[in-house]
Order: C-alpha cells, then sequence, then structure tokens
C-alpha cells in the first residue's frame, strides 16, 4: 500500500510505453505533451544529447505546474556509434534490425526530475546493451508483420515479441530498454520526498 503522495506528479511524455512503465509503481501522475526538438546539437553524443532531451522535456511543461514533480525522459538507440531513430515505417525497420543482427545495440536512456517549486532538477543516464542474435530476413519481417514497432527506437518492443530478437541483455534495470529507468527514478522521488513504498 503507497503512502499518501503529497506532490504532484507529472510525465513530461506522450509515449504510451513510458506511461506504463510510470503506472507500475502505484503512484498517481498526470501526463503533459512537452513538445520539444529532439534534433541533436552539433558534436553531441548520445548520453548527452538523451541527458538534455530528458531536461528540456521537464521544463518544457512546468510553467504549467507549479508545485509538482516533472518526469523527463528521452532514449536513442546506437549502434557503431550512430544514432538510430524511430524508423517509421516497415523499410526503414528491415534495414535496421538487418544492422543489428548479431551485433550489439547500446540504449541511452536520459532522465531527469525537476521540481517546479524550487527549480532543482536532477539529469541522468542510463545504459542498457541489447546483443541481437542472428536473425534471416524472413524471420525480421515476421517479427515486423506481427508487431509493427515502427514508433520504437531500435524497430522493437522488448515487452512484447522482440525478446525473442535477442540473444543477451546487460544492464541494470531492465524498463530502461522499454524507455524508464525505473529504479534510478525511485531513487530521484525518494530523494524528493515521495515514497513509492
Amino acid at each position: 500500500m503507497s503512502k499518501e503522495q503529497q506532490r504532484q506528479l507529472v510525465l513530461a511524455s506522450t509515449s504510451p510505453f513510458r506511461r506504463e512503465l510510470l503506472a507500475k509503481l502505484a503512484i498517481s501522475f498526470d501526463t503533459a505533451d512537452p513538445s520539444v526538438d529532439e534534433t541533436a546539437l552539433e558534436d553531441e553524443n548520445p548520453e548527452e544529447l538523451v541527458t538534455r532531451l530528458a531536461h528540456a522535456k521537464a521544463k518544457a511543461v512546468s510553467a504549467d505546474f507549479e508545485d509538482a514533480l516533472i518526469i523527463g525522459s528521452d532514449q536513442v538507440a546506437v549502434i557503431d556509434g550512430e544514432i538510430l531513430g524511430k524508423p517509421g515505417n516497415h523499410e526503414r525497420a528491415m534495414q535496421q534490425l538487418k544492422a543489428a543482427a548479431g551485433r550489439l545495440v547500446t540504449f541511452y536512456t536520459g532522465l531527469c526530475l525537476l521540481d517546479t517549486a524550487t527549480g532543482r532538477s536532477e539529469a541522468l543516464c542510463e545504459p542498457f546493451s541489447v546483443h541481437f542474435r542472428q536473425l534471416s530476413e524472413s524471420q525480421i519481417n515476421h517479427y515486423l508483420v506481427k508487431e509493427e514497432p515502427y514508433n520504437c527506437a531500435g524497430s522493437f518492443k522488448s515487452e512484447g515479441l522482440g525478446i525473442a530478437l535477442f540473444r543477451k541483455l546487460e544492464g541494470d534495470d531492465p524498463n530502461t530498454l522499454i524507455g524508464l529507468p525505473l529504479i534510478r527514478l525511485v531513487e530521484l522521488l525518494e530523494k524528493s520526498g515521495i515514497e513509492v513504498l
């Protein structure tokens, strides 16, 4: 049974995946659309990008909430130093998964908790590595037709059939792979006076 929650909690995201993840913590929260330009800056590495965007998303909605804790998050997938965006369609998803087959893909997820009452924020980047198994073109096509993960970085949903694409996962929190590192978020919330348990 959760303790009484004193502060308003706001998820600065329209992602249904992040909303479902945050709901696992059984604490009440609102959502807000941050509408932030996600273009990388020149010479910005993936960790810097997602940390900056997580903070920018939280900041973008902060003016609408006087006394709240705002959660911002952003994620990119990286293979050989190249950022893989959301594929958007079947053809690009095929290209991404063919490139990932038999390889290591690292996901970087930025997380920020912004206190609108004090202006204080804390942001971090949580990495998570995915070792893809060797995959045939027909296996990739079958997966994409079945799950249509065209709005997901890396072209898969690990919480669904996408788990069958992998040989091994490495990281502290499997929720990070879906888009919100809950273990680190619980730590940040508790530092800000919200106890999850």
